[in-house]
Parts: C-alpha cells; sequence; structure tokens
C-alpha cells in the first residue's frame, strides 16, 4: 500500500498525499478539526535517526522545533516508544521546551507515561519476569554460540538483546531468537523483534494498546501516527481498529530497508526522521 513517492495535492501544496483512500480521508479529517488530532510519533528511526549505539540516539535537529511548533495547533502530542519514559525524554529534550508544555511521553510501550506539565514519570511495578530474565541471560547467550559484537541493553521493565554490532548481525539475529523465546516464555514475558534487537519484555504492553488507551483518555476526533519498527505494528493495528469504529487515521511509516512491513501497510511513507520532521512542519504550516 505505501510507496516511497509523495505526490502534492492542489490545494494543500507543501502537504504530501495518502496513496491510500483511508489515508486521504484522515488526513482532510485532522485539517478539518485540528483541535481533536492527536499525533503520535515513535522515538527511535522516526524522530531520531537509527545509531549503533541507543544510548546515542537524539532527534534530527529541526525535531523539536517542528514539534514545538506544531503541538499548540492540535489536541495532543504524544511520543511512543519502548525506551523508558525518563531515558527518552533525556535523549529526547523534551523537557522545558516552549510549545510542548502539555507533550506526553509514553514510555516502555506505554507502562510508564511521563506529562510536561507535572515533569514527572508514573508507573506501575516491574513484573518480575525481568529479573528472572537478567539473571539468566548471560548463560543463554553464551550456550547460544558466539556472537561477538552481540550487547545486552538493560531497560528497566524489559532486557533487549542487539546484534547490530555482530560481524552478521542478521545471523545472530535469527540464532538468538529461539532460545530467548523459551527464556522469555519461563518467566512469563513475551520476545518483541526489531531493526537487529530482540526485546524480552511483559506480555499485553505494547504501542497499540498504548495509543488506544490514550485516544479514549483525549477524546480524540482523528489520529496521525509515524513509526518505522515492527514494534510500531501494533499502533498501525489499532489505528485500523480505530478507522472501523469511525476514528480517522493517518499511518505514516518513516521509511527503511531493515523494515518494509510498515512501508506495505502505511498510508504514506517519508524518508526517514527527515522525511517526519518536513511533514510535521508541513502539516503546521496548513493549520496555520
Amino acid at each position: 500500500m505505501g510507496t516511497h513517492e509523495t505526490h502534492s495535492t492542489d490545494s494543500h501544496s507543501s502537504l504530501p498525499t495518502p496513496t491510500t483512500p483511508h489515508g486521504r480521508e484522515a488526513l482532510a479529517a485532522i485539517l478539518a478539526a485540528p483541535r481533536t488530532v492527536l499525533v503520535a510519533l515513535d522515538f527511535d528511526g522516526t524522530l531520531a535517526p537509527i545509531v549503533e549505539n541507543p544510548e546515542d540516539a537524539r532527534p534530527h535537529p529541526d525535531a523539536l522545533p517542528a514539534l514545538a511548533e506544531l503541538a499548540p495547533k492540535v489536541a495532543s502530542v504524544a511520543v511512543v516508544t519502548g525506551r523508558p519514559a525518563a531515558v527518552a525524554v533525556s535523549n529526547g529534550g523534551f523537557a522545558g521546551v516552549p510549545g510542548l508544555e502539555r507533550l506526553t511521553v509514553l514510555g516502555h510501550y506505554g507502562a510508564e507515561r511521563w506529562d510536561a506539565r507535572t515533569g514527572t514519570v508514573s508507573a506501575p511495578a516491574p513484573h518480575p519476569g525481568v529479573a528472572a530474565v537478567r539473571a539468566e541471560l548471560p548463560a543463554v547467550l553464551e550456550a547460544a554460540g558466539a556472537w561477538p559484537g552481540t550487547w545486552v541493553e538493560e531497560k528497566g521493565r524489559a532486557v533487549a538483546v542487539h546484534t547490530r554490532r555482530a560481524e552478521d548481525p542478521q545471523a545472530a539475529f535469527e540464532a538468538l531468537r529461539r532460545p530467548l523465546a523459551g527464556l522469555a516464555a519461563r518467566h512469563g514475558l513475551v520476545v518483541e523483534p526489531g531493526r537487529m534487537v530482540l526485546e524480552l519484555r511483559p506480555p499485553g504492553v505494547d504501542k497499540g494498546v498504548a495509543l488506544t488507551e490514550y485516544v479514549r483518555e483525549i477524546g480524540a476526533g482523528a489520529v496521525l501516527y509515524a513509526g518505522d519498527d515492527l514494534g510500531d505494528l501494533p499502533a498501525f493495528a489499532a489505528v485500523e481498529k480505530l478507522r472501523s469504529d469511525g476514528v480517522p487515521g493517518l499511518l505514516v511509516a518513516s521509511g527503511s530497508s531493515e523494515v518494509t512491513e510498515l512501508s506495505e501497510r502505511a498510508d504514506l511513507v517519508v524518508e526517514g526522521p527527515a522525511g517526519v520532521v518536513g511533514l510535521l512542519r508541513a502539516l503546521s504550516d496548513e493549520l496555520r
């Protein structure tokens, strides 16, 4: 469904035209009633370029200005990420930005929440299986074979195994899927695959659940969601369900050669974080 090509409409020349009827309907609804709109965005690969070390990830240089310009014109802007909320806020530089006083960060796939209004993170107690998995993980990785360059990211409410630095990242990724799935299952967790990363985390927590709950909380009349990775597929599914319930939704893929599933389901494909920023700015310009 998606395509890397973008086309302009006559009436909205700066905005790319969605390639699907659902997308065009959603864009029209967004432009018609922006004060009812939720703009929700993934962080890594969508607002921030993918980097070898996740700790080094920072937003595209123009991302914060674009968000700050758009946010006052819509109902809400939310960052929906697998990162801990506090880490996303720190790496994103979201705190104290004029124009983002109402920003919400849904971290750990919605298990944590940071609100710019209060500057605090709210969250339930961690799943006990995460600590058990963390303790057993070194032995499981060793038994799965030597994959130099593979490393473990501690995420508090989850544990992620990255293979991007391995000599053969895809081979390491495939070799570790089954043993990590077994480890997760023994402790009541699930494995979420991503771009050269396998994350072990509690079940029933995903971006789709987080997005749906937030849409209902604020009573959004339309939704724009942008993501780049497999972890964003539940959010895409949530938007598709919302559309069937009468809430228009625009699905945007931050294009990547590593993950094509989102592009195939998206209403609009843009070229990475720079393309996302361009879309946000074009949308903001139309809402003046």
